[in-house]
């Protein structure tokens, strides 16, 4: 193999953007001029079924003589001239004299003389004559006949080359990330029969590896409704109770989840968390198809209460199969398959908020007087206010709770709801757009963000016991000791943030699996983050 000394976008930049903006251009006129084409059959050189010939007006332009097909064979015979040969989905052949041949999806094969290149995308490339151009297949092997004499550069990305040993290259020969490449002929039938139809399954030949790939992920919906029972059949009450809430949630999702993505891409912290809220979107996704095709099943059941058939998996089961029958169907397969994917992400968010909902009531209401007491010793600790004095009554009636120790302040502060993972990112992700923001307004360079973002929350912590993001969503730092938060604490947990975040964010995944909710920074510094009844405010 020969080490590549150029970057091979130049080769394809060069041979294959200009040939298919030709080729599209040539649509365009075909589409915009058919009155005029349709009145001069003499400028029609081929016609046959299920292969598109575009020829454009005699003038001196790319899409002038352009023979494309879509889905079948672009063939210029010897003795005929086009300028560019290009086919999609189908191999694209040349034995007359053109400018430029490709193919994608397909293989390019050139017998005649080429002014121009030969490319081949995720094809195999087929040369046995002068060209002057370059010669390049992207993930395909090429292939230099007897008679083949390349005029530029002779370019393999993915693939292998082999030549004659009479064949001449004026240029330089290029493999990139060779090997031994079989092509892409199993995905054509697909092409064929499946997104021409809008469907994504069909009764073809060749099809094998779809059908394959839909009945596994069938099984894996499957394994979700045996590991998973309780969550499925929340999820599928929740489209039965709630259905409009469930499409506005899957709307939502679908539109703020991109603008999540972008926001988190342009902070520097943010940009650890760009995995896993992708690997979360399309873990819902799945978990809501499974719980659609529950509902499907449960439809076609009539709710069983007992026996095998009463379990969803038994009702994804045969929801699955209606569904793989509905994917055969044209058009409407694609449909199906698209609701599924959108309506499945809109149950999963919206069953989400209303638990979150439910637990935060639940937390609120059983804790509405106790909880209250216990927090504002704490809060008072940490806010530096002064503590709530007892009523004369509550002082008569016991005397020595009048007065505070840290063991009754640390039980207090053990008495607490304690903060999880993901409503502690949401926070982290609200703090770092803050001062994400502010530093692109004020000093264009993310930089210094982590140090910034670290020196806030050290500042707000000692403060006000929260920074703003914990403020929104009703969260506070403590000491496990039940001493207010000092200087040192806040600094000693802003800096060990730094050993949470640098294995890939551990630290801060260690609080979704300990049973105190803590990170490793929380461990270092000594303190919890819980959920207040009471929200701590700015001023």
């Amino acid at each position: 193999m020969i080490k590549p000394t150029r970057p091979m976008m130049r080769w394809l930049l060069r041979a294959l953007v200009p040939v298919m903006i030709g080729a599209m251009a040539s649509m365009a006129q075909a589409q915009s001029s058919s009155s005029d084409t349709d009145s001069s059959d003499s400028d029609e050189q081929h016609a046959s079924i299920g292969r598109h010939h575009l020829h454009g007006r005699h003038e001196q332009h790319v899409d002038d003589n352009t023979l494309f097909s879509l889905g079948g064979n672009s063939h210029l015979p010897a003795g005929k001239h086009a300028d560019s040969v290009v086919s999609i989905l189908g191999s694209a052949i040349s034995e007359g004299d053109a400018d430029s041949v490709v193919s994608v999806f397909g293989e390019t094969r050139v017998t005649g003389p080429l002014t121009d290149s030969a490319v081949a995308v995720f094809g195999n490339l087929y040369i046995d004559s002068k060209i002057d151009g370059d010669a390049v297949a992207v993930f395909g092997n090429i292939e230099l006949g007897s008679h083949a004499e390349i005029g530029g550069d002779v370019v393999a990305v993915g693939g292998t080359l082999h030549r004659d040993d009479a064949s001449v290259i004026h240029g330089e020969a290029q493999t990139v990330l060779g090997g031994t490449f079989g092509g892409f002929d199993w995905i054509k039938p697909w092409f064929r029969h499946c997104l021409f139809y809008g469907r994504p399954l069909a009764l073809a030949p060749g099809l094998g590896w779809a059908w394959a790939l839909a009945l596994s992920f069938l099984g894996l919906y499957v394994v979700f409704a045996l590991l998973f029972r309780p969550s499925i059949t929340h999820c599928v009450q929740t489209l039965e109770s709630h259905p409009g809430q469930c499409i506005v949630a899957a709307l939502l999702a679908t539109l703020l989840s991109p603008i999540v993505i972008i926001l988190l891409c342009i902070t520097v912290i943010g940009a650890v968390a760009v995995p896993f809220f992708i690997a979360g979107v399309l873990i819902a996704g799945m978990f809501g198809k499974a719980a659609l095709l529950a509902w499907f099943g449960q439809r076609v059941l009539g709710r069983p209460q007992s026996g095998s058939l009463s379990h969803p998996a038994a009702a994804v089961l045969l929801g699955g199969v209606i569904v793989l029958a509905l994917y055969v169907v044209p058009v409407l397969g694609f449909i199906v398959y698209k609701m599924l994917g959108l309506l499945g992400l809109g149950v999963v968010v919206y069953t989400l908020l209303q638990a979150a909902r439910v637990r935060r009531a639940g937390a609120v209401g059983a804790g509405s007087v106790a909880g209250a007491q216990l927090a504002a010793p704490a809060a008072a600790a940490v806010t530096g206010a002064p503590a709530p004095q007892p009523t004369a009554a509550a002082a008569t009636a016991a005397p020595e709770a009048s007065v505070a120790t840290p063991a009754t302040a640390a039980a207090n502060i053990a008495a607490l709801p304690r903060a999880g993972f993901w409503i502690r990112m949401s926070a982290l992700l609200l703090d770092a757009l803050m001062i994400g923001i502010v530093i692109g307004a004020f000093h264009h360079k993310f930089d210094i963000e982590l140090l910034l973002l670290a020196a806030y929350g050290a500042l707000m912590w000692k403060l006000r016991g929260a920074t703003i993001g914990g403020i929104v969503f009703d969260l506070q730092v403590v000491r496990q000791d039940g001493q207010p938060i000092d200087w040192v604490t806040a600094t000693v947990r802003a800096l060990s943030c730094f050993l949470s975040l640098a294995p890939a964010g551990l630290g801060f995944i260690w609080i979704a699996f300990d049973s105190d909710k803590q990170a490793w920074h929380d461990k270092i510094a000594g303190t919890v983050v819980v959920r207040t009844s009471k929200r701590v405010s700015l001023v």
